[in-house]
This record gives C-alpha cells, structure tokens and sequence, in this order.
C-alpha cells in the first residue's frame, strides 16, 4: 500500500485531492477533481497507484 499523504478540500461546487509532497504540495502538480471529498480523494488514491506501478 502506498503511505503518501493524501489531500482535499473544498474548491466551488467540487472537491479537489493530491497526492502531497514533502512542501504539501500537489507531487507533481496534479489535483484530481470530482462532485464529493470521497470521490477526489479516491481518484488521488488510484492516481498514486498507478504511478507506484509504472515507476517499477
């Protein structure tokens, strides 16, 4: 399982998530967008592992 921090908040009407890096920044500069917190926070989590498997 991937232990990278996962981060969200509210942004108008939608949710944003990342992946954060050390700064807390988004790793990479990619925010995931989607209608709830659940949801964004979700496609961060399959974001980073998609990512952990290409990188082997």
């Amino acid at each position: 399982m991937d232990e990278r921090e996962i981060r969200s908040e509210a942004r108008g009407p939608h949710w944003v998530a990342w992946i954060a890096d050390a700064n807390g920044k988004p790793e990479g500069s990619v925010v995931l967008v989607a209608a709830t917190r659940e949801d964004a926070e979700e496609r961060a989590r399959k974001w980073a592992a998609q990512t952990a498997r290409d990188a082997r």
